[in-house]
């Protein structure tokens, strides 16, 4: 509908607006419309407050990486993700950005050496594990709220319609999938660990380290369940206290990754396309979990640290509920 058509194109706006532009303004009429379209961007001045007291070096690095995450997310306001190539794509977008900026504050705040910010490949491996991981987990509820995330080119192979899994009667077929994707997440695990072996500063190794742990818990829980297509799979509440009360070291989180990639390698089906490269991932996963190095200890979290990471975070989700909310608002015609 017309509507439809115009709210879509003032999300398109507002999305592609220059980070810069977005947060310090001065906006257009239009510009006003584009970002008040939901109540996810209500912290707007605040955000825009906490950015201006920040040093150059740190606006320029939030800025830019906002205005990538917002002409990538304005890419996929109007597709479903279709290849691997693209699902990869749009993690990256999604995710991979946050994990890029973040590690590039790291590096300019001197908690970190200037590798774990120039390294734009691990930095992006961490954000995809991440988001990967989340949305194999939410399909049915993704399915509830009309949203598709898995990507075409896998599930086709499967079934003809993506909701097509939630049918008792396609439990195998559905199995099949969803190991064959966590197989595909599994692939960012060794980049995973050699990002997390640069970190020196013990509260930058914290804030990374436990939701890479709770990551592969999380598809440990998720791998061959049926359950991933009835509800909710949740790793329980005492086992999450565990992972971040233990995931301090390097050689603890080398440890969890031992023990959750062992448990996904016992799950392994006879039968499946995806078995032997699950099996080979996860002896991977363990051969470079095998080495021992404790983390080193620079200090703790400064308070300007902080201050970035949570406007960075906080900048992403605004991203993220735009993104989310214009989903849901904007379908096209079929």
């Amino acid at each position: 509908t017309h509507t439809h058509t115009h709210t879509h194109s003032l999300w398109e706006r507002g999305l592609t607006l220059s980070g810069r532009h977005w947060i310090l303004g001065p906006l257009t009429s239009m510009d006003i419309a584009s970002i008040s379209l939901g109540d996810s961007l209500v912290l707007l001045p605040q955000i825009s407050l906490e950015f201006r007291s920040l040093a150059k070096v740190y606006q320029d690095v939030i800025a830019n990486i906002c205005h990538k995450m917002g002409l990538g997310m304005a890419e996929f306001l109007e597709k479903r993700v279709q290849s691997i190539k693209e699902w990869d794509m749009y993690c990256h977008y999604v995710a991979g950005l946050v994990g890029i900026g973040l590690s590039r504050l790291f590096a300019a705040s001197e908690l970190e050496e200037p590798v774990v910010g120039e390294d734009t490949e691990l930095a992006n491996s961490m954000g995809l594990f991440l988001q990967k991981t989340n949305i194999i987990r939410d399909y049915l509820e993704d399915q509830q709220e009309g949203r598709e995330f898995w990507p075409h080119e896998v599930w086709s192979k499967y079934v003809d319609k993506l909701s097509d899994f939630s049918r008792p009667a396609n439990l195998q077929a559905a199995l099949q999938c969803l190991n064959e994707l966590v197989t595909n997440a599994l692939q960012h695990v060794p980049d995973v660990i050699t990002y997390l072996s640069r970190l020196h500063n013990q509260s930058v190794f914290n804030f990374c380290a436990i939701p890479q742990v709770m990551a592969i818990a999380t598809l440990a829980a998720c791998y061959n369940n049926p359950q991933v297509f009835r509800g909710v799979v949740k790793i329980r509440k005492g086992q999450a206290v565990t992972l971040m009360m233990e995931a301090t070291n390097m050689e603890a989180v080398k440890g969890m990754f031992r023990q959750y990639s062992g448990v996904i390698r016992q799950k392994v089906p006879g039968a499946g396309m995806s078995g032997v490269g699950t099996r080979q991932i996860v002896q991977k996963v363990e051969a470079l979990s095998q080495s021992e190095r404790e983390l080193v200890s620079h200090g703790h979290l400064s308070p300007i640290y902080l201050s970035l990471a949570m406007f960075l975070v906080a900048v992403s989700w605004q991203y993220w509920q735009t993104l989310t909310h214009s989903s849901e608002e904007y379908r096209p015609s079929q």
